[in-house]
């Protein structure tokens, strides 16, 4: 019951925060006589003045895209060069040498695709100057996946348009007015819970054993904060959330997870308000929360029974394994549900150590396209795509012209929903195909989990998510390479889907009178239909790969073979 109750407290909260949030930021990007816009655009019209931006000046979806991709590439290349010369730069006080050119891309694309991936251990890698930069990176690409979420609600708000609004304005909002206002009320939380934030060398302690250890400091609460918020996930520590100075108490804990979905709940709310209907904001909220509660409910339940091996030595009770005993396995599963159902990546737990069906299930909440949920503002948009999706096929059941939002769903509309659910099985599976060739990359266990730990690793870079099974050695020139890519056509290929989606429903006249036959999409049948589509799709995609890993090792379990 304690699980349930937890759940509960946190879904009352969100709940209640969805539409004062969601509110909040339909004002922000689209109300220009809000209190909020008029006190502070002297400070809005100074940024565009020192940047050079014309807020009159808006953007086909082409140029949109290009100002995006312009942007993350040049962020990429600046924190590459940081990273490769980090050594003789200053606020590095434990002189951490620079990093790999090969490594130095890596992370430099990790977190322009807010993927966060970590081949390193930060505390003994990264320079404070060096994790203040990745932190401000954590800022500017989430930013970037608010802009395009904000163009992909204008396309079905406008009509008879070519335009989707101007990205570096959307840009600039997302930063002043959402990310940078939650993170500092966020950070001073952390800090009053004793998360470190200074500059100071880190402290040797002598253990009670009479050995030394490095206690470790630093810029930890901002950047703590804005990894959550923006569903970024990499921490300033290895040990991320499990960290006892990351993530020093309950409540920390309880508010971390809290911050993953914050976002990605709320712009369900701008979405319905904007397109002028908000119970369709609520249907997608319904259709998130029921996956995740869904997810929670099957890794606690997994966790919670613990493990056959285990018991097979006569020690009964949950699995514990990896798990930090302060928050133990209920705390743990709902942040593996929040970390895997966003783009999170965030861990209070070892991900290597969990049960064989949690793991399917953090791999299902990735492969269904991080949508429960999901990333900053990417969370929306790949619903609003399988959103199209289901009215596609309700369409072809009835018979009748698909339509969503009073916007017709034509052939070329169809098929770039099409390729947008066919970008993960490729960016995923063949990756791993990839990587299992002989010779070609290091493998971690044997058997069905050194598999699942394969596959995962794609599933996360591809659903820029960042978290890993820490079994496999991902440290090689293959898996820099390989990664990296992925991550950018994870990120990139969707953003280009959704944006050309908007940019052909755009163009196009919005029926407000609905015709006879059409779909009504603010019902439970619609939302049952959503929820429906979003797993037989992922099913019929995945499971055959998934059933190679996590499947088959806990049927092991189960049937003793592992004995």
């Amino acid at each position: 019951m304690t699980a349930w109750r937890e759940l509960l407290a946190f879904l009352v909260v969100l709940t209640v925060l969805t539409p004062l949030l969601g509110g909040y930021m339909a004002a922000v990007f689209e109300d220009a006589t809000s209190p909020l816009r008029r006190f502070a655009a002297p400070l809005e019209r100074l940024v565009y003045r020192a940047c050079g931006i014309d807020e009159r000046v808006e953007m086909n979806w082409r140029e949109y895209l290009a100002a995006a991709a312009i942007f993350s590439g040049v962020s990429a290349l600046a924190l590459m060069l940081i990273l490769m010369i980090q050594h003789v730069l200053p606020l590095n006080p434990q002189r951490f040498a620079n990093l790999a050119p090969l490594l130095a891309l890596n992370v430099a694309i990790s977190f322009i695709t807010t993927t966060n991936w970590q081949a390193y251990a930060g505390e003994s890698t990264l320079g404070y100057l060096s994790q203040m930069l990745l932190g401000w990176q954590n800022f500017v690409a989430a930013a970037v996946g608010l802009a395009v979420a904000i163009a992909a609600i204008r396309g079905f708000t406008r009509s008879n348009q070519t335009t989707l609004g101007n990205f570096w304005v959307d840009l600039t909002r997302s930063l002043l007015y959402v990310l940078l206002p939650l993170s500092i009320i966020g950070a001073l939380i952390l800090v009053s819970q004793g998360t470190p934030q200074n500059f100071t060398p880190y402290t040797t302690a002598t253990t009670l054993e009479g050995a030394s250890q490095a206690i470790t400091g630093g810029p930890m609460a901002s950047q703590a904060i804005i990894e959550q918020l923006g569903v970024n996930g990499g921490g300033f520590v290895a040990a991320n959330a499990a960290s006892p100075n990351q993530n020093p108490t309950p409540l920390t804990d309880w508010l971390q997870c809290l911050a993953m979905v914050l976002i990605g709940a709320g712009l369900t709310n701008t979405f319905g308000r904007l397109v002028g209907n908000v119970r369709e904001g609520w249907m997608l909220y319904a259709v998130m929360a029921a996956l995740f509660v869904a997810g929670f409910a099957a890794i606690g339940a997994a966790e919670h029974a613990g493990n056959p091996l285990v018991h097979h030595l006569g020690i009964a009770g949950p699995n514990l394994e990896g798990k930090e005993q302060r928050f133990g396995d209920t705390s743990a599963a709902l942040s593996v549900a929040a970390a895997t159902g966003t783009s999170s990546g965030a861990a209070n737990v070892a991900y290597d150590s969990l049960m064989p069906m949690s793991q399917l299930i953090a791999l299902l909440n990735m492969q269904i396209g991080e949508v429960i949920f999901g990333g900053v503002g990417s969370g929306l948009y790949g619903m609003i795509i399988l959103a199209i999706l289901t009215v596609f096929i309700a369409g072809l059941m009835v018979g009748r012209t698909p339509e969503y939002l009073g916007k017709k769903i034509g052939e070329r509309e169809i098929t770039l929903v099409v390729i947008a659910s066919l970008l993960p099985a490729a960016t995923m599976l063949i990756p791993t195909a990839l990587a299992l060739i002989p010779g070609l990359s290091a493998t971690g266990n044997g058997g069905p989990h050194g598999f699942s730990e394969i596959l995962y690793a794609f599933t996360s870079v591809s659903a820029n998510n960042g978290s890993a099974m820490g079994g496999l050695n991902v440290q090689t020139n293959v898996y820099n390479a390989l990664t990296a890519l992925v991550m950018l056509l994870g990120r990139f290929g969707t953003m280009v889907v959704i944006l050309a989606l908007a940019g052909e429903l755009v163009s196009k006249a919005r029926n407000t009178a609905p015709a006879s036959g059409t779909i009504d999409t603010t019902t439970p049948l619609f939302g049952g239909l959503l929820a429906a589509t979003a797993v037989v799709v992922t099913a019929l995609t995945f499971v055959p790969a998934d059933a190679l890993g996590p499947i088959a090792e806990h049927l092991l379990l189960r049937t003793g073979a592992m004995f």
